[in-house]
This record gives C-alpha cells, sequence and structure tokens, in this order.
C-alpha cells in the first residue's frame, strides 16, 4: 500500500454510449427535473394550505412529495452541470454524501410504499374502523419509522463501502456514485460490502413488494365482493395510481440490485428512470388529476390573487 496514492476526489464518467449527445439529453433531463420540482412542490403546497386534506392517505404523499424533491436532487443537479461540460469531478466527501442521500432516499421510498399500501387496504377492507386505525400518532409513528428505517439502512451500506482504502484508479463508470460502481475501484476484498449491499437494497425491496402485493391481494379480493359496479369502480380507482407508481419504483431498484453484471448502459438508464422520471410522474398519477388537490390548488392561487389585487 506504501507506492498507491489515496483516492481524495473521483471522476464521474457520465453515461455510456452517450458522447455528442449532451445538448439533446441536458434539455430532457432538464425538463423532466423542473416538472419534478414544480409538480411535488405543489402537492406539498396543496396539502399544507387545505384543511380538507389532512387525512392519512394525504399525509403519506405529502412525505413522497419530500422524498421526491430530495431524491431527484441527489444526482440530478451534478449529472445536468457535467452535460454542460463543467468539470465531472467530486470530491470523495461529496461521493460519499451522493452515496448515502441516495440510499437513504431510496429504502426511504420503499418504506412509504409499503405504509401506503397498508393505509389503502385498511382503508378498503376495514371503512369503519379506517380512522381509528390510522389515527395521527399511528399515521405519525409509521412516517417516522420510514425515514428512520431508511437512515439506519444507509448508514450501515456507507459505512461498509467508505471504511474500504481506495488508493488505484479514481474513475467511476457512471454519472454519479453508487455502490456497484464505487466498489469496483476498492483496493481491498469487497465481499462483505457487495453481500450487505445485495441484501439490504435487493432483498429489501423484494420484502417491501411482497407486502404490497400481499396488501392489494386483500384489497382485490375486498374490491371483488363488492355489489355495487360504482363502489367497484371508485375503490379501484384509489388504488390504480398506487399500483403504477409502484411498478415504477420497485422494478429499477430489483432489475440493478439483483443482477450479477448489469450491462453498463442499462446500468445508467434505470436509475434515471427511477430518479427523474418517477418523481416527475408520481405528482401526475396521484394527485394532481385528483379533484380534491386541484380544488385544494384553485383555493391557494384565488387567494394569493385576491392578495395581490388588494395590495
Amino acid at each position: 500500500m506504501r507506492n498507491h496514492t489515496l483516492v481524495t476526489e473521483f471522476i464521474l464518467l457520465g453515461i455510456p454510449g452517450t458522447e455528442g449527445l449532451e445538448t439533446v439529453l441536458f434539455t430532457l433531463f432538464f425538463s423532466f427535473y423542473l416538472c419534478a420540482l414544480l409538480g411535488n412542490a405543489l402537492i406539498l403546497t396543496a396539502i399544507i394550505s387545505s384543511s380538507h386534506l389532512h387525512t392519512p392517505m394525504y399525509f403519506f404523499l405529502g412525505n413522497l412529495s419530500m422524498f421526491d424533491l430530495g431524491f431527484s436532487s441527489t444526482t440530478t443537479p451534478k449529472m445536468l452541470l457535467s452535460l454542460l461540460g463543467q468539470s465531472p469531478v467530486i470530491s470523495f466527501q461529496g461521493c460519499v454524501s451522493q452515496l448515502f442521500f441516495y440510499h437513504f432516499l431510496g429504502c426511504t421510498e420503499c418504506f412509504l410504499y409499503t405504509v401506503m399500501a397498508y393505509d389503502r387496504f385498511v382503508a378498503i377492507c376495514h371503512p369503519l374502523r379506517y380512522t381509528v386505525i390510522m389515527n395521527r400518532r399511528v399515521c405519525s409513528t409509521l412516517a417516522t419509522g420510514s425515514w428512520m428505517g431508511g437512515c439506519v439502512h444507509t448508514i450501515i451500506l456507507t459505512s461498509l463501502t467508505f471504511r474500504l482504502l481506495y488508493c488505484g484508479s479514481n474513475e467511476v463508470g457512471y454519472y454519479f456514485c453508487d455502490i456497484p460502481a464505487v466498489l469496483s475501484l476498492a483496493c481491498e476484498d469487497t465481499s462483505l460490502a457487495q453481500t450487505v449491499g445485495f441484501t439490504n437494497v435487493g432483498l429489501v425491496s423484494l420484502i417491501c413488494f411482497f407486502l404490497v402485493l400481499v396488501s392489494y391481494t386483500r384489497i382485490g379480493i375486498t374490491i371483488s365482493k363488492i355489489h355495487s359496479a360504482a363502489g367497484r369502480q371508485r375503490a379501484f380507482s384509489t388504488c390504480s395510481a398506487h399500483i403504477t407508481a409502484i411498478l415504477c419504483a420497485y422494478g429499477p431498484v430489483i432489475v440493478i440490485y439483483l443482477q450479477p453484471n448489469p450491462s453498463p448502459l442499462l446500468g445508467a438508464i434505470i436509475p434515471i428512470l427511477n430518479n427523474l422520471v418517477s418523481p416527475m410522474l408520481n405528482p401526475l398519477i396521484y394527485s394532481l388529476r385528483n379533484k380534491d388537490v386541484k380544488s385544494a390548488l384553485r383555493n391557494v392561487f384565488s387567494k394569493r390573487g385576491f392578495s395581490l389585487e388588494n395590495k
């Protein structure tokens, strides 16, 4: 080890196979990023400002919007700057922070989707007891547990990844610091970190996905027993958005972390879908097409417009 210099910074090589497409990709990804920020900010504004939306479902949607704002901002700004020709260098501490927040928010997302599936299960399968079961204390505990669980999960992953020595190449074959790309540069045995990474990321995602499937299986059985066609349609519409978002969220995670050797291009495209496209679509899937949310936003902007006219 004496003949090697410890790595103090990393070079992010970007998205493989996209040379010459930087301007097009910047325009596309910047548009996605702005839509994600605007959509989730609107949802948070509507939920906070309207007392009619202070229910368990919208409480968890507010948490999801906060997650989407942070998740899309973890890797996107650096990627956009690199596409503009800025330096692709990231400091060692910056790499640690990027990896930490990426997995912290990613794991929190898995837990939040599982909690939201449970919320829909109680609402449809036990409607008369819904307000008793999903009271304010339970909702706060579930949300706090999701964020704390994501934090503990990420502390383990980050500490195992960066306790290793990095003394050789510092070129990360990726557009951000993720575990598979960073571990390949370590000068020590990475088997423990790889095993824990596989377990904590891939297996946790599968377990959460299984719990979601169990919830929606029970929901489907209950919906099939509803005699009214209008009632079935109403119950199905409350769940279809959640199912769509879950498939968009869990699919990329399972594909990336349960494959022993994913192709570089596939390994770059799927996280982009997860980091940018899902946070952009979630507001549309969940809330911005919802009548209650539209009404709350109209009230917010009408009050704002009235106050400006008075001034």
